[in-house]
């Protein structure tokens, strides 16, 4: 049996995690290009752990320009079986505050500029994502920030914008009125639906630093009070990591089937695959690739 690696991708304000034994930066190739930054590894209540900062050290990368396949790919080539993403979003809710955590559910994908997919013309295969997050993942994630002391809300939807701007007015209430979202970020499209293709248990910890443009009241937010905000959370989600390894438990199949996404999901014949993509997938779908 496969041991557990948690990988953690930190988002806006998370840029390491605290308290790992034996840690050290490295360098991970990817075929896919290189990844956001070096990948911290070490263990954790004897449980290994790999940190990714999403936008790189130093926050180089935009929501746009952030190389996903190559940070996933490299996640998986490490042995990460779970990856929990951290990222900063507004929220849609009055009763989803700054200062609280949302382990969401569902996302709706309006980015437009990203390559979405690791597979292609020679190498065509298609997972679902009707339920995007594993829910065993979900719950350790909830579990951990109650110990920690945060609100948090179980459930919600994730707008995933293009970005780098924020929405307009109109689109904040469009999202929030007709589309039911719960909270907006830039982040984890396509993250999630690729975590899925390289058959890795995905959750997603929105931390809310603001409310969107909706909100009577978004004019008067002082920057300084997002800042502050954006601490307090960054703060709370390295409480939060460091409580997973327990919260989780001893390594078992995944029960929501994420680590077997591909089972049925190739459709090229072998013979017409192309070598050169095959090759590119030899991380993320080499258990099917190779049976």
């Amino acid at each position: 049996m496969t041991d557990r690696v948690i990988g953690i991708i930190g988002g806006s304000g998370v840029y390491e995690i605290d308290a790992l034994e034996g840690a050290a930066w490295k360098t991970v190739d990817s075929p896919w290009g290189a990844p956001s930054d070096q990948i911290l590894t070490g263990t954790l209540d004897g449980t290994q752990m790999a940190f990714l900062p999403r936008h790189g050290r130093g926050h180089v990368h935009s929501p746009s320009t952030v190389p996903y396949r190559a940070n996933i790919d490299a996640l998986k080539r490490l042995g990460v079986t779970d990856v929990v993403s951290v990222s900063a979003c507004g929220s849609f809710r009055e009763e989803m505050a700054p200062g609280h955590f949302v382990v969401v559910d569902q996302f709706i994908d309006r980015t437009f500029a990203r390559e979405k997919s690791f597979f292609g013309t020679g190498c065509v295969a298609h997972v679902s994502v009707a339920h995007p997050v594993c829910e065993r993942l979900a719950d350790a994630c909830v579990i951990a920030a109650k110990a920690q002391g945060v609100t948090v809300h179980k459930g919600g939807t994730y707008l995933a914008m293009e970005g780098p701007q924020f929405s307009s007015i109109a689109e904040s209430k469009m999202y929030r009125d007709s589309w039911g979202c719960d909270v907006i970020g830039m982040t984890n499209m396509p993250e999630a639906k690729l975590a899925r293709e390289a058959e890795m248990c995905y959750a997603s910890v929105a931390m809310i630093t603001d409310f969107d443009s909706w909100h009577p009241d978004h004019g008067a937010v002082d920057i300084s009070d997002i800042i502050a905000t954006l601490g307090a959370n960054s703060a709370n989600a390295k409480g939060l990591v460091a409580r997973l390894p327990d919260d989780l438990g001893p390594h078992a199949p995944c029960p929501c089937g994420c680590d077997r996404a591909l089972e049925f999901a190739m459709m090229t014949s072998p013979d017409k695959r192309d070598p050169d993509l095959v090759a590119k997938l030899d991380a993320v779908a080499g258990r099917v690739l190779n049976t």
